[in-house]
């Protein structure tokens, strides 16, 4: 292992952020039997667990026919980044559905308002940033944010919406309590590399990996190392559990908006080979992803959420999130491919 790489991971593991606690599966003792094989469940985790560390993997599963959950750990925090597009676009669809967003609302962009990418935003004004506007309208960004993972389009519906408060201040009014929104992407983003808010002339692709390689290794993972312990823009497993079971249930938002939220779920472009690779090849998937960038050999984050409906109708909501990982791209989305396998086996 290369030596920036021990140096993060002892780093990380000194002060706390990875830790094996929560590793061995456990099951939620208030859910009754029968839609889900509780104790395989547990048994099952065991292994996945133990190939992701030095990192640490979150799993939660929850039957949505007969009420059954199961998830492996006691709360622990994991981060959101993309993750977060979900929960954002379904508050804005509930100011549609009380009557003060309208989905052909047009919403000016501007070249200081543009956010990491990727983003097919960014790539409508010149390099640089430049001093253009671009006009959206808001059915377009809840799209670009869910299929895609847009910055700029979720930090423009962010902003019409009242910003990070007011999502949080919604998802608790549901009672989804564990799930924070602190931070716009444009700050958040830039954190995990010790950068500060994001700037227009970051907006492509090479110029925001150069802006990141541009903060010395130690800053670096000093920064990951914060972003790891911190608690602003986190979810827990049973808070994305429940925001699912609240989309599926139909309880979350109206009918129009539930159907549209969950047909931007189902279109999603990113981590296709996460959850869904894990499934049945007849298997329907609505899910958000989100991952952060890989730096010195860790990655701070991947996660995949979302609501899976079998052949025969059976539906559970799965929820994986894995931090701190030293493992590569296809080993990180096998593990919670894995993750959605062992979900689907564990159905009774």
């Amino acid at each position: 292992m290369p030596a920036s790489r021990r140096t993060l991971l002892t780093t990380l593991l000194s002060a706390g952020v990875l830790s094996a606690a929560g590793c061995a599966g456990r099951v939620n003792r208030r859910s009754h039997a029968g839609g889900l094989d509780l104790e395989r469940l547990a048994r099952d985790f065991a292994p996945l667990a133990q190939r992701a560390r030095p990192g640490l993997f979150g799993l939660g599963v929850m039957s949505l026919d007969v009420p059954a959950v199961w998830s492996s750990g006691s709360g622990g925090r994991f981060p959101m980044l993309g993750l977060v597009n979900a929960p954002l676009a379904a508050a804005a669809l509930a100011e549609v559905d009380a009557g003060r967003l309208t989905l052909n609302e047009p919403l000016r962009i501007a070249a200081q308002d543009l956010s990491p990418p990727p983003s097919r935003l960014n790539r409508r004004f010149p390099p640089g940033g430049g001093d253009g506007v671009i006009t959206v309208p808001a059915a377009d960004l809840i799209a670009l944010a869910v299929q895609e993972n847009d910055s700029t389009a979720a930090d423009a519906i962010l902003r019409r919406i009242g910003g990070p408060g007011a999502v949080t201040g919604w998802l608790r009014a549901r009672n989804i309590r564990d799930m924070r929104v602190d931070r716009y992407a444009r700050e958040a983003q830039p954190a995990v590399t010790g950068l500060e808010s994001f700037r227009a002339d970051w907006k492509d692709d090479a110029a925001w990996a150069s802006a990141r390689a541009s903060t010395a290794p130690a800053a670096r993972e000093a920064a990951m190392a914060a972003f790891l312990g911190d608690p602003r823009d986190t979810i827990t497993v049973e808070a994305a559990l429940a925001f699912l079971g609240q989309l599926a249930g139909g309880t979350l938002l109206s009918r129009p908006s539930t159907a549209l939220l969950l047909r931007l779920m189902t279109a999603s472009r990113t981590g296709t080979a996460r959850l869904r690779a894990g499934l049945p090849a007849t298997a329907a998937l609505a899910h958000q992803s989100g991952e952060s960038a890989t730096d010195l050999g860790l990655t701070p984050s991947t996660a995949d959420m979302g609501l899976v409906t079998l052949a025969d109708g059976a539906r559970i909501a799965v929820a994986a999130f894995l931090t701190g990982s030293t493992a590569t791209d296809a080993q990180r989305d096998a593990l919670i491919a894995d993750g959605a396998r062992t979900a689907v086996i564990a159905l009774r």
